[in-house]
C-alpha cells in the first residue's frame, strides 16, 4: 500500500504522525517553494498553501512544516487551560467517500505549552504563523470572551494573526457563539484588545452549517466589528448518502467540498467593497491541485489543507507547487 498510515487506526496514526514527520520533512523536505506570491498587512506569503487549524495543535512541528512547503502555518485550538479530547472514539476515516471524522473537542496541551514551543521558533520563522484560539470545554459561553483574551493577550509576542475559533461542533454550546446576539459581546472585545498594541489581525472562523441569509449576515456584521478577516469554514454536521459515521461530530475531506465553496461565495458577495483589505482563507473539501487553484481563483487568498495530509501525504504541498509551476 503506497500509504502505509493506512494500515492502522486513524487514530495511532494521528498520534503517531506528530514522531514521523520529522524524519519525513528531514529526508524529502526543501526551501519553501515561491508560487503566487502575496503580502497582506506587513505579512508575506512565499505562497498561499497552509496547514489548518488542527494538523498541529500544540506547534510541535513547525519547522517540518516550513520544510514540506507550507507558505504559512496555523497552530491549534489553543485553549487556555490544557484539556483532554472528548471521551470515547475521537477519529475515523472513510477511504472510499475521502471522509474524515473528529469529534475531538480541543484537546489542547494549553496555552503555556504552546507559548514554550512557539518560543523556540522565534528566531527561525519562515512563514507567518497563525494561532488559533478557543474557549476550554467547562467555561460557559457567558464568560468565554475571558478565555480569548487570556490566549490575546498570552501570544502576542508570537501570532502574526488570530483565528477565533467559534464554529467546532465538537464543544458543547461553542456555535451558540456565532449568533448575533453573541458576537458583539465576544468579538469586540477581542478586536479592541488588539488594537492597544501593534494591532494583529483578527480573524473568524465559521461554520459550513450555517444557512445561506445567516452566514451572509454574520459576515457582513463580524466585518462591521472590525475583524480582518474570515477562515471558511469548519467541519460540518451534515452527512453524505452512504456515510456511516455518528450523527455527532465534524465531518472533513471531499464530502465538505461544496459547502466550503458555498461559504466562500457568500463572504466574498456579501462583503462587496468592504471586500478591500479583509483576508479570506478557504479550507474544507481541498483534496487536489485543482481544488487549491479553483480556490484562488474563486476569491481566497489563502488555502488550508487537512484531509489531503491523510489521504495524498505530505509532499502535496510541494506537489501543488510544481503543479503550478508546470502550467504557467
Amino acid at each position: 500500500m503506497s500509504k502505509p498510515w493506512f494500515l492502522i487506526p486513524p487514530q495511532w496514526a494521528h498520534d503517531l504522525s506528530s514522531l514521523a514527520l520529522p524524519l519525513y520533512s528531514f529526508i524529502h523536505g526543501r526551501k519553501t517553494p515561491q508560487w503566487n506570491s502575496f503580502d497582506w498587512r506587513g505579512l508575506h506569503f512565499a505562497n498561499p498553501l497552509g496547514i489548518a487549524g488542527g494538523v498541529d495543535k500544540n506547534a510541535d512541528n513547525l519547522k517540518d512544516w516550513w520544510a514540506l512547503g507550507c507558505g504559512f502555518v496555523e497552530v491549534g485550538t489553543v485553549t487556555p487551560r490544557a484539556q483532554n479530547p472528548n471521551p470515547g472514539k475521537i477519529m475515523d476515516r472513510d477511504l472510499e467517500l475521502q471522509a474524515m471524522w473528529n469529534k475531538m473537542g480541543f484537546p489542547s496541551e494549553g496555552a503555556d505549552d504552546v507559548f514554550y514551543n512557539l518560543s523556540s521558533y522565534a528566531p527561525k520563522y519562515r512563514t507567518p504563523i497563525f494561532v488559533n484560539i478557543g474557549k476550554n470545554r467547562y467555561t460557559p459561553n457567558n464568560q468565554a470572551v475571558q478565555d480569548y483574551l487570556t490566549l490575546v493577550d498570552k501570544f502576542r509576542p508570537f501570532a502574526d494573526a488570530y483565528v477565533v475559533n467559534i464554529s467546532s461542533p465538537n464543544t458543547t454550546g461553542l456555535r451558540d457563539l456565532q449568533n448575533k446576539e453573541n458576537l458583539d459581546s465576544l468579538i469586540s472585545p477581542i478586536v479592541e484588545r488588539v488594537s492597544r498594541y501593534e494591532p494583529t489581525p483578527v480573524l473568524v472562523k465559521l461554520s459550513p452549517d450555517m444557512g445561506e441569509e445567516v452566514l451572509s449576515e454574520t459576515v457582513v456584521h463580524l466585518a462591521n466589528l472590525g475583524v480582518d478577516g474570515f477562515v471558511l469554514t469548519n467541519t460540518t454536521l451534515s452527512r453524505p448518502a452512504g456515510c456511516t459515521f455518528p450523527a455527532e461530530g465534524g465531518l472533513s475531506g471531499a464530502p465538505l467540498k461544496e459547502l466550503s465553496k458555498r461559504a466562500l461565495k457568500i463572504a466574498t458577495e456579501s462583503l462587496g467593497q468592504k471586500r478591500e483589505g479583509k483576508l479570506l482563507v478557504s479550507v474544507g473539501g481541498i483534496m487536489t491541485p485543482e481544488d487549491v487553484f479553483e480556490r484562488l481563483q474563486m476569491g481566497a487568498d489563502l488555502v488550508q489543507i487537512y484531509s489531503a495530509l491523510v489521504f495524498h501525504g505530505p509532499h502535496f504541498f510541494h506537489d501543488v507547487a510544481r503543479r503550478y509551476n508546470d502550467g504557467r
